[in-house]
């Protein structure tokens, strides 16, 4: 006799109707009822389309929260911590524990290298091996970006003109 178990059993849900949770199931049929509703009260006045637009910011949280997870979180728990984390932290202070001669010393070591990198550039020392390596390398690959986007655009150009004319 054979019985098998899903292998994360912490993960496991109970599907009610159509592989559906009940809380899915239960934000599925809150969403329908309020783009349904949305659309239809705005369709006189504005058309099929923008109503149809209008609606989406109404009807994404209500879905989000019934099929959205991250980490355990829900799409409320997760956006709570979004906001709380966007105005709620305050500003980190930083106090330094150098003093003022070491700072000043740390500046100056600074200037000076950048006053050699400065003198190596104009003798004819523009990159170091590995650098140009590496640009030359970026520099060769983008041909390939290049035709892909030429490429695709005519795609798009194409299938807008079939759609245009056959598909009327």
């Amino acid at each position: 006799m054979i019985i098998e178990i899903n292998k994360d059993i912490d993960k496991y849900k109970e599907s009610v109707v159509l592989g559906l949770t009940a809380k899915q199931l239960i934000y599925s049929i809150l969403s329908v009822i309020v783009g349904g509703s949305v659309v239809f009260l705005l369709y006189p006045y504005v058309g099929l389309t923008v109503s149809a637009y209008i609606a989406i910011p109404a009807v994404a949280p209500i879905a989000l929260t019934g099929f959205y997870s991250y980490h355990g979180m829900s799409f409320m728990q997760k956006m709570r911590l979004k906001l709380h984390f966007a105005f709620g932290n305050k500003a980190l202070a930083y106090e330094s524990t150098e003093g003022e001669k070491v700072i000043q010393k740390i500046r100056m070591d600074e200037e000076l290298e950048k006053k050699k990198q400065a003198k190596g550039r104009h003798k004819g020392k523009d990159r170091s091996g590995a650098d140009r390596k590496e640009f030359d390398e970026k520099k060769n690959s983008m041909p390939g970006a290049v035709i892909l986007t030429v490429v695709l655009c005519i795609l798009l150009f194409a299938f807008a003109i079939f759609y245009k004319f056959f598909m009327r």
